[in-house]
């Protein structure tokens, strides 16, 4: 990897983590993994759906697997971006088109791990396929998403 591809991972995971969203999540740079492309991160509180059985909030799912395709499209280069303002060097030219979540089992556990694959990347729509995972390596749900990139 040059420099350039270095300087920007690091800012793209800087940006990613600084969104007003994935903040409230209480996602920050060190939640996103260059090398592997994972997104990891603790259980708490402010993150449970169900107090009962002490599972991770549908909702919350849903938004780290989305969370995950768009980290992988940015950090391998399918979601292309433009330069901006110093207060914003990085503009991303893209959305979530589609997204289905399938819940495969409760989402327990105390420190969970999403990966992703991009299954195709085209000039304009790319499809990503992601996991979520507990510290048990339990499938907790997949996610498939098509992506507006051009």
């Amino acid at each position: 990897m040059n420099e350039e591809q270095e300087l920007f991972l690091k800012t793209l995971r800087e940006k990613i983590s600084e969104l007003p969203f994935h903040h409230l999540l209480g996602l920050n740079a060190s939640n996103f993994d260059i090398e592997t492309g994972c997104i990891r991160f603790e259980m708490r509180d402010e993150l449970v759906g169900n107090s009962h059985f002490k599972i991770l909030h549908g909702g919350m799912i849903a938004t780290i697997l989305d969370s995950e395709a768009a980290f992988i499209l940015a950090r391998d280069g399918a979601w292309r971006f433009e330069t901006g303002t110093a207060e914003h060097p990085l503009i991303i030219k893209g959305g979530t088109v589609d997204l289905r979540i399938d819940y495969l089992r409760p989402g327990k556990g105390s420190r969970f791990v999403a990966s992703g694959t991009i299954l195709r990347a085209g000039k304009k729509v790319a499809s990503v396929r992601t996991e979520l995972r507990n510290e048990l390596d339990e499938l907790i749900a997949v996610g498939t998403g098509t992506y507006l990139v051009g």
